[in-house]
């Protein structure tokens, strides 16, 4: 298996001309891409159209080079956004290609591969409960099976699903079925904490019988390591893409990941580095840096909204979601190490580290 990885710069969120230019240059076949991810400049509420728009977008022009429609292209690719690049982040697309002709890396080496999963579509009064645990969790052993990997070798799970929105719960009480919240918006951390926890119950985090419609978005001594999940309108089933490092992969690639303390956590930006091979004394120079092929990372507000003591506005402020405050700050103290401002940085992290921290995940170029 060879994975590939292409970081795009973006217009708006309908701009597809970097994939094109490197597909007409005949750097990239776009037959062989299994998934991307990226950021797009919406608000990323439950309102975010901006994520459904550059789907389309991707998947009209991906059909006329693959020869399918627009359906079987988002059908046989996993396109996950993350709305909001608010303070420095860079609307941005990182493409994946996998290639499954048979190898094996370098003796005692492992490379970065790649799994996508997709799992059934969910009723609205499923999204943020156990259904949705164990679907997730379906998935992600499909996608260990596939790689072929150890648990330990998993270093990132990305997770995109369905939230709830004002016409799936007027469905759900027409049929006379109860939801998890009626609060579209409030409905993202019931919908992050139950795929984050799919995730933890795959890879051994935490134990099945732990995992009830009570704990979800609750219980957050609950938790994944690895799990990065988003949530938008813009889906009825959920998009599993699981990262690891393989050794039957031969990708120019190899994946870390770390946990970053708090907001401004610069030694856990540097230790996810590191962790995927980056090599580095104080920080990563300009040639270290031309290696660094994608950075992956979740934002959160500090418990109680102290920051290392000290007070913040950030779930006070009554004009701007602490999301959005706590993406900006994350994004930039990614950017300052990577010299780069195309960083994935998704807000809320239920269930996916533990309360206060958030997970990171870096790929690097061997």
């Amino acid at each position: 298996m060879r994975i590939g990885v292409h970081r795009l710069a973006m217009a708006h969120p309908g701009d597809v001309r970097g994939l094109r230019a490197l597909v007409d240059s005949g750097a990239l076949d776009p037959a062989a891409i299994v998934a991307t991810i990226g950021k797009t400049e919406g608000n990323g509420g439950a309102n975010d159209f901006t994520r459904a728009f550059a789907t389309t977008s991707l998947a009209q022009y991906l059909s006329s080079v693959r020869k399918q429609t627009p359906e079987e292209v988002e059908q046989q690719i996993a396109f996950v956004w993350s709305g909001g690049c608010e303070g420095v982040l860079s609307p941005h697309v990182t493409v994946f290609t996998r290639d499954d002709a048979p190898g094996t890396a370098p003796e005692g080496d492992k490379r970065l591969a790649l799994s996508v999963q997709r799992t059934r579509d969910f009723r609205p009064e499923e999204v943020g409960r156990t259904p949705e645990v164990e679907e997730v969790a379906a998935a992600v052993r499909r996608a260990l099976a596939d790689l072929g990997c150890d648990v330990e070798d998993v270093h990132y799970v990305q997770v995109k699903g369905p939230l709830l929105t004002p016409a799936g719960i007027a469905d759900a009480h027409a049929r006379g079925a109860t939801v998890v919240t009626t609060d579209p918006n409030r409905s993202k951390a019931y919908a992050r904490g139950a795929t984050a926890l799919g995730v933890a119950l795959a890879l051994g985090e935490v134990a099945a019988a732990a995992v009830t419609d009570e704990v979800i978005a609750t219980d957050l001594t609950l938790y994944s390591n690895v799990a990065s999940t988003s949530a938008g309108g813009e889906l009825t089933s959920c998009e599993v893409i699981v990262f690891a490092n393989s050794a039957r992969a031969t990708s120019p690639f190899r994946i870390g990941h770390a946990a970053l303390a708090d907001a401004i956590d610069l030694a856990g930006v540097r230790a996810a580095l590191r962790a995927a091979g980056l090599e580095f004394d104080c920080e990563p120079g300009d040639p270290e840096r031309e290696r660094i092929a994608a950075v992956f990372a979740k934002a959160e507000a500090p418990v109680g909204g102290l920051l290392r003591g000290q007070r913040t506005t950030m779930l006070s402020d009554a004009d701007i979601n602490y999301e959005r405050h706590s993406r900006a700050a994350v994004g930039a103290i990614i950017a300052s190490q990577t010299g780069d401002a195309r960083i994935f940085v998704s807000g809320g992290t239920e269930h996916q580290t533990p309360p206060g921290q958030a997970p990171i995940a870096a790929i690097v170029a061997v």
